[in-house]
C-alpha cells in the first residue's frame, strides 16, 4: 500500500496547487489519481477547502465508484473521473476546474483553436468541446454522461495527444500520467485559452498555426525523439 499512500499525498498536494495557480474559486474543482495496480482512485472529498486539505480529506473509491476508505463524500464529479479512467488506461491523474479562460470557451460551446506554439506544446489538435447532453442523460446520470461525452469528444485520439477537453457549458477536464502532470496540463490549458481568446479578439479571421510548426513543437516535447528539457 506504499504506492497508494504516495498517491494520496500527491493528490492532496495537487489539489492544494489549484488555488495557488489561480485555477479555482472557492471549492470549484478537484484532482484525482488512479492506482492501476490496486484498481483504486483517490479524489478530494466534496466541498473541502483546498488550503486546509489533509490526507483525511481524500476519499478512496474503486473504479465502479464504491467507497473503499474515507469518512467524507467524494467529489460530485467522481463519476466523470471514473468514466475517463475506465476509458483511458494510460492516464493516472485528472484535474477538473472552472478556471475563467478555459471555462469561457466551454460556455461559448466552442473548441479552442490551435493558433500558436504554446498550444502545440500541449496538443497538436484543437481542444475539443463535448456534445450537448440529452435531457434524459442529465436526469439519469449527469456526471457519468459528462464523462462519456468527453470521451466521445476525443474522437478516438490518444488521451496523451489530446490531454484536455471542455465539458460543454461546464468547464475543462485535463488528464496525464500523474496528478502532478495533470495540474501542469490544466495550468497550460488556461494560458492557451487566454491567448486564443485574445488572439481572436485581435483578428477574428486568424488562421491556425502552420502544420509544420505545430507538429515540430508537439513532437519535440512529446514525440519519441523529444529533446525538450533535460534527459
Amino acid at each position: 500500500m506504499a504506492s497508494l499512500d504516495r498517491l494520496i499525498k500527491e493528490v492532496c498536494e495537487a489539489n492544494r496547487a489549484l488555488p495557488a495557480h489561480g485555477l479555482v474559486t472557492l471549492t470549484w474543482g478537484n484532482v484525482s489519481g488512479c492506482d492501476r495496480s490496486e484498481g483504486l482512485v483517490v479524489i478530494k472529498a466534496s466541498g473541502v477547502a483546498y488550503e486546509e486539505m489533509t490526507a483525511a480529506d481524500i476519499v478512496i473509491v474503486d473504479l465502479e465508484g464504491n467507497v473503499v476508505n474515507g469518512g467524507g463524500r467524494p467529489s460530485t464529479d467522481t463519476p466523470t473521473h471514473l468514466a475517463l479512467y475506465r476509458a483511458f488506461e494510460d492516464i493516472g491523474g485528472i484535474v477538473h476546474t472552472h478556471s475563467a479562460w478555459a471555462t469561457a470557451w466551454a460556455q461559448a460551446e466552442r473548441e479552442i483553436p490551435l493558433l500558436g506554439t504554446t498550444h502545440a506544446d500541449l496538443s497538436a489538435h484543437p481542444i475539443p468541446v463535448s456534445r450537448p447532453l440529452e435531457p434524459e442523460e442529465v436526469d439519469e446520470d449527469y456526471e457519468g454522461a459528462t464523462g462519456a461525452a468527453l470521451i466521445e469528444a476525443l474522437a478516438g485520439r490518444h488521451p496523451l495527444e489530446v490531454p484536455c477537453a471542455l465539458a460543454r457549458g461546464h468547464g475543462p477536464f485535463c488528464w496525464a500520467l500523474t496528478p502532478t502532470a495533470a495540474v501542469e496540463a490544466a495550468i497550460t490549458l488556461e494560458e492557451v485559452a487566454r491567448l486564443a481568446l485574445l488572439t481572436s479578439l485581435l483578428d477574428s479571421q486568424v488562421a491556425p498555426l502552420a502544420a509544420a510548426v505545430r507538429d515540430k513543437h508537439f513532437m519535440r516535447k512529446h514525440g519519441p525523439g523529444a529533446y525538450y528539457g533535460q534527459p
